[in-house]
Formats: C-alpha cells, structure tokens, sequence
C-alpha cells in the first residue's frame, strides 16, 4: 500500500513537471522528430537501393542460368 502511494506521487509530479516544461520543448522536440524522420527516410532509401541492387544481382543470375540450360 505504501508503495503505491509513493508510485502515485511520483506520478503526479512526474505528470506537473512534465506539462510545465512542455511549452517550452515543443520547438526542440518539433526539431529532434523532424531530424529523425528525415534520418529514417535516408536509411529507408539506402535500403530500396541495396534491394535494387540485390535484384539487379538476382536478374542477371537468373539469365545466366537460363542461358546455361539452353547451352545443355
């Protein structure tokens, strides 16, 4: 019972530090998502990139099978 008196407390200040700072770091939480999102966007188009590659590899694999089977 103790315990949940002390995690309910820590909660609420928890909750009135929080809303009294949250005027003040929306600007920089603005920035910090955006930065990350564009992160993630960069990381997203490195990977469509590798797997153009990795199919490029895939299709000229594929064709020197099939040239291999019409060889036989």
């Amino acid at each position: 019972m103790k315990n949940s008196f002390k995690f309910a407390f820590l909660g609420l200040a928890l909750t009135v530090a929080f809303a009294s700072c949250n005027g003040t770091a929306n600007k920089t939480e603005t920035a910090t998502d955006s930065a990350a999102v564009d992160s993630a966007k960069t990381v997203i188009d490195s990977a469509n990139v590798a797997i153009d590659s990795a199919k490029a590899v895939v299709d000229s694999a594929k064709v020197a099978i099939d040239s291999a089977k019409a060889a036989h």
